[in-house]
């Protein structure tokens, strides 16, 4: 594989302005620190390998989906990545969804820098957490009161331990393909029907917390009718990605959300629009603002943290007070709404709210469908790339893309082909054909042009 170093990446890390931080995470990054001097990400994979279960400590980062192994990176710095060999990436992946604004924007890492000398955590309330709070309730309207956590997986582990709490309900209903965290009551695979108890898709998932989650095919109006009919008085709460964006991307059909909105009142379940992804990433109200959706409770993660570790639920205010202090529901989190992670978000936040930027996103992302649309469609080779905002996915079928099923007729080894392709000419897509892509601010109308370009002279070689 080729490794070369990129012309792009400039020699100067994205730390210079902070060379006085002597602290040994700071120093980890640097080039004389001993883990940084392994010849290869290959030979680094296989100490990894030795110490952390798989070498990795997210699955997807093993490149399982793809073979081979993984590189290592050194740094990152707006739209490019470095690995440990000296090769810069254009990214496509961007922390997987948080670095909107491209990786290391100073304005953030100054923000940070500045909350550091105060403290890191303090597991004592703040005036960032108050401030975060007084932004994401003023940008999504259906959030009238809400709760950090330090994770997505968190946030919606919490959301329907409250939706359970306040309905006096067990069951829940989610979609297959649509991901949110890894809980027991969420690593559930569909059974044979609509109806069939969920099955543990992990072990270590006991069968009994899987018999609470019904596993419905996303867009699929008459399997929710059936299963409301059948026991829509035990269910507490209907938990789905708006936007499914964990098996690749997959879009509502017209009407499918506002239906789910209508049923859910119906039989007074809680409605939960899992927004870890698309919240503030698609818009300042995500999904719901696009959709003109007002969901019971919803769930944030990603672009709220800058970077850093970071969750949060929140909704109507008379299921929050469920929560303890004030209900019988409990949730605690030792470093939630710390400083760190509150400035971050908000200074991400607020560069979002400067005039164009979504407009902008959309922009960048429009010129990569077309490009990316015209380059297979001249070579004849099936595929759909479903966009959306700055998140994207290419599939390798030419079947509407609507549920999981559809989403598995891809050809698998076409992907795999051009991933790694992909990655010789120094550009780092998914390793996964289940994953979404994401753009940042920084990705430049140049950085698209390569790409294309990059990808057209692999294409041709087919």
């Amino acid at each position: 594989m080729n490794r070369a170093k990129n012309k792009h990446w400039t020699d100067s890390p994205p730390f210079d302005n902070f060379s006085t931080i002597t602290v040994a995470a700071i120093a980890l990054l640097q080039d004389n620190h001993p883990l940084m001097r392994y010849p290869t990400s290959a030979k680094l994979f296989q100490t990894a390998q030795q110490l952390i279960p798989g070498g990795v400590n997210s699955p997807v980062r093993a490149f399982r989906n793809v073979g081979g192994e993984p590189f290592f990176v050194r740094r990152a710095k707006g739209s490019r990545i470095e690995d440990i060999d000296g090769k810069s990436y254009i990214d496509y992946i961007g922390t997987w969804g948080p670095a909107i604004l491209g990786h290391a924007p100073m304005s953030v890492i100054n923000a940070v820098h500045e909350a550091a000398k105060n403290g890191l955590s303090f597991g004592i309330p703040n005036v960032l957490e108050v401030e975060m709070a007084q932004m994401v309730t003023s940008w999504v309207p259906s959030v009238e009161k809400v709760r950090m956590t330090n994770s997505g997986t968190e946030a919606t582990m919490s959301a329907i331990r409250l939706a359970r709490g306040f309905t006096k309900r067990d069951k829940i209903i989610k979609f297959d393909g649509c991901y949110h965290g890894h809980s027991d009551s969420l690593l559930v695979a569909a059974g044979s029907g609509a109806l069939t108890q969920g099955e543990p898709d992990s072990a270590g998932v006991p069968k009994s917390f899987a018999a609470e989650t019904i596993v419905l095919p996303f867009n699929d109006r008459h399997a929710v009718e059936e299963a409301f009919r059948a026991c829509g008085d035990q269910i507490a709460a209907l938990i789905l990605e708006p936007y499914p964006a964990n098996a690749g991307l997959i879009l509502p059909q017209p009407g499918f959300l506002a239906f789910l909105r209508e049923i859910t009142q119906k039989f007074g379940t809680v409605l939960i629009f899992d927004e870890v992804m698309t919240g503030f990433r698609l818009g300042k109200a995500g999904v719901q603002g696009l959709e003109n959706i007002t969901p019971d409770l919803s769930c944030f993660g990603k672009v709220i943290g800058g970077g850093l570790p970071v969750g949060a639920f929140g909704g109507r205010a008379d299921i929050m007070d469920y929560l303890a202090p004030l209900g019988p529901v409990y949730q605690a989190g030792t470093l939630s709404g710390n400083p760190l992670a509150m400035v971050a978000g908000l200074t991400q936040l607020h560069e979002l709210e400067k005039a164009g930027a979504y407009q902008t996103l959309d922009a960048i992302g429009a010129h990569l469908q077309q490009g990316v649309e015209s380059i297979f469609q001249k070579k004849g080779i099936p595929h759909r790339f479903n966009r959306v905002g700055s998140m994207f996915c290419l599939f390798f079928t030419d079947a509407e893309i609507i549920n999981l099923d559809s989403v598995k007729t891809q050809n698998l080894e076409q992907f795999r082909k051009l991933f790694w392709a992909m990655i010789d000419e120094g550009v780092y897509i998914a390793p996964s054909p289940y994953e979404t892509g994401f753009l940042s601010l920084a990705h430049s109308r140049e950085d698209i042009d390569e790409t294309l370009e990059k990808l057209e002279k692999i294409i041709a070689s087919w």
